[in-house]
């Protein structure tokens, strides 16, 4: 008889069983909400593991447990928002210690770093990541930490993540990829080579807009027990409730980003074509310049799109904007409706206006957030929206 093949779940699998199995005490096929602040001992120094619910919470241990399989990762940690992980990642280091980041960051990560921790004594440097030379010449002796997105919101560049992992390394500078675009299931930073993967949960990963929530995925061992006593000291941690969503919310992920692919792909071919539409940043078209960069280090090119309709005004964006019908005004991204944001003012208001366009963000640059609606409803309030110029 032959002995049945064994080997690692595939990825659809993996969001559906990773880190939960039925509840011992009662069978539950989904994970408990342990809605609870603290844990009876059964005696002195004698309890079953657990004691007050921030340092631990078994609701939150499976969503931990659950975004490091899908990451690759050993280590998965969780916190209160994508900022509270930020935060805390940022907590390792100390007064003096400097950062390379990204210049084309998440308006709240710029401003976090530019008017908070700066004041604390961090020192960063903004370059553009799409340039490995670059961000190597921004290296100093005392930089520890190398921060990055990509896809960058909204420009939608792309970072070589082993091109900058390799650099990195050879002077002992941590990579650190923001990975809320792309999501586990089109990319996977550390297998190119980062020490650790960010995460917005409250986005592709929740998929549903209803929660809010950070994460921090690793391998190494030395910084995730790090984190692990900074997330209890510091204390911005999630509630269950709010893991408990995201644990439903990221079951269907793999399905979820299927569909966001498909239909920005066929949008982002329309707006191309649209005389209108003056430029669109997405790296699944072959006019994007990190196209081929895009193919190779993600298996796909994710649900969002950026646009500067006609001629990248302000008032050209506002027209186009308020004439939405589908597309809900709104920050945020990754869940199953359409979104539609207008950065300049909206999640990147922080931004200097002068260093924004000096990376071509124009004042009327929109940012989508395609949903999973049919693609012929999303097509057709585009068109009538982009009328409006």
């Amino acid at each position: 008889m032959t002995a049945p093949v064994t080997r690692s779940p595939g990825f659809s699998t993996r969001p559906i069983h990773a880190g939960q199995e039925p509840d011992p005490t009662t069978g539950a096929v989904m994970v408990p909400i342990y809605q609870t602040s603290t844990y009876a001992q059964e005696a002195l120094g004698r309890h079953k593991g657990y004691e007050y619910a921030r340092t631990h919470n078994r609701t939150r241990e499976s969503l931990e447990a659950n975004l490091a399989a899908l990451e690759g990762g050993k280590h998965g940690l969780c916190f209160g928002s994508g900022l509270a992980a930020t935060t805390t990642l940022l907590m390792t280091l100390s007064a003096g210690d400097h950062v390379v980041a990204g210049n084309n960051l998440y308006g709240g990560t710029y401003r976090l770093f530019e008017k908070v921790l700066a004041r604390l004594g961090l020192g960063f440097s903004f370059v553009p990541a799409s340039d490995a030379e670059a961000v190597e010449r921004a290296f100093r002796p005392e930089t520890r930490m190398l921060v990055v997105e990509t896809p960058t919101n909204p420009m939608m560049q792309l970072t070589d993540i082993a091109a900058v992992s390799e650099r990195a390394h050879r002077r002992g500078v941590r990579v650190v990829v923001d990975n809320t675009f792309m999501t586990p299931y089109f990319q996977r930073p550390l297998e190119l080579g980062a020490d650790v993967v960010l995460h917005s949960v409250t986005k592709y990963l929740n998929g549903h807009s209803d929660m809010v929530g950070g994460a921090v995925v690793t391998s190494d061992e030395p910084l995730a027990t790090q984190l692990r006593y900074l997330q209890n000291a510091v204390g911005a941690v999630p509630g269950p409730m709010d893991c408990w969503l995201a644990l439903r919310g990221v079951k269907t992920l793999a399905v979820r980003m299927e569909r966001h692919e498909t239909n920005a792909r066929e949008l982002a071919e329309f707006l191309a074509r649209h005389p209108q539409v003056s430029r669109v940043l997405y790296p699944g078209l072959p006019a994007h310049p990190q196209h081929a960069l895009a193919r190779r280090q993600a298996s796909g090119f994710g649900g969002m799109i950026s646009f500067i309709p006609g001629d990248g005004s302000l008032e050209a964006g506002r027209r186009v904007f308020d004439r939405f019908q589908l597309f809900t005004r709104a920050e945020s991204l990754g869940g199953v409706e359409s979104l539609v944001c207008h950065p300049a003012s909206m999640t990147h208001a922080s931004v200097p206006r002068d260093d924004r366009l000096a990376i071509g963000f124009a004042d009327g640059l929109l940012r989508l957030s395609v949903g999973i609606e049919d693609v012929n409803d999303l097509r057709d309030d585009l068109e009538q929206a982009i009328q409006a110029i």
